[in-house]
């Protein structure tokens, strides 16, 4: 049976996980736009727990955003990325985890790819923004 996409938004209290909620944090504070959670825990064949999706105006936001996630979930959680890449350019930031894994797009890039759309069997849950 396929839950529709309205059945899998959960509410961001539900969310537990140390790191996610780092990451969350280190978004709003550069006030990222229309962050999204997705657990792919339920998911099989997926090498990640977490991807986190959000973006940003400019690349000037977009790399202030992956500055801000890092020291953030340094401080907060005591980790480090496994691997960064796309911050010269700043269309697309990817900010790896292991277990959770950021995505950090200018709009265009965003409706581009589809990150949502392509892993649409995740939970789903969408950060309000605080902006």
């Amino acid at each position: 049976m396929v839950k529709s996409a309205a059945a899998r938004i959960r509410k961001p209290e539900v969310i537990d996980d140390i790191l996610v909620n780092g990451v969350i944090k280190g978004l709003q504070d550069r006030k990222a736009k229309e962050i999204v959670v997705m657990d792919l825990r339920n998911i099989g064949g997926v090498v990640s727990d977490f991807f986190i999706v959000c973006q940003g105006d400019s690349s000037t936001q977009v790399e202030g955003i992956a500055r801000s996630v890092e020291e953030t979930v340094l401080t907060e959680c005591g980790e480090n990325p496994e691997h960064i890449e796309g911050v010269k350019n700043a269309l697309w930031v990817l900010i790896d985890y292991i277990s959770v894994v950021v995505h950090i797009f200018q709009p265009e890039q965003r409706d581009y790819y589809g990150i949502e759309r392509l892993w649409a069997d995740a939970e789903i849950v969408r950060i309000t923004d605080n902006n």
